[in-house]
């Protein structure tokens, strides 16, 4: 099924959720632990998002998931969200750049691949465009105005 066909029989775009415990590198120090929880929802198929739980509130990022799984192999990205494998290949390394400041996350890289599989299970890679509603999302633009 794709979105045309979801849509027609009046069901919910499939979503792929995980939790992963990603480590906060600090200076000198071991990282702190941070849950992040990860999501794909096929109504939005080339992006995934990330939310990191920091103190009592949740800290938000999108990026796209060919950043994350170009990511595992080798660096990856340019931008505010930057994702390459560590100096031990089991970890992965993703860089959180934004005007209040950085962050360099590490996370085991078999939990994000497992997750990645997931949503490839759901939307399976160059099928996006499939479940892409470009009108809706450009209705969404327009109402913004």
């Amino acid at each position: 099924m794709h979105a045309k066909e979801v849509a027609d029989v009046g069901i919910e775009p499939p979503v792929v959720r995980a939790t992963v415990i990603f480590g906060l590198r600090t200076f000198g120090a071991v990282p702190l632990p941070v849950r992040a929880d990860l999501e794909y929802d096929a109504a939005d198929p080339y992006a995934v998002s990330v939310g990191y739980h920091a103190g009592a509130g949740v800290v938000r990022w999108l990026f796209g998931r060919d950043l994350l799984a170009d990511g595992l192999l080798a660096p990856a990205g340019d931008g505010d969200v930057r994702v390459r494998p560590a100096a031990d290949e089991s970890q992965v390394l993703v860089e959180l750049n934004a005007p209040d400041g950085s962050a360099v996350l590490e996370a085991e890289a078999a939990e994000l691949a497992d997750f990645l599989d997931r949503t490839y299970d759901e939307v399976p890679f160059g099928d996006e465009a499939l479940w892409f509603d470009f009108d809706r999302e450009l209705s969404k633009l327009a109402m913004r105005d």
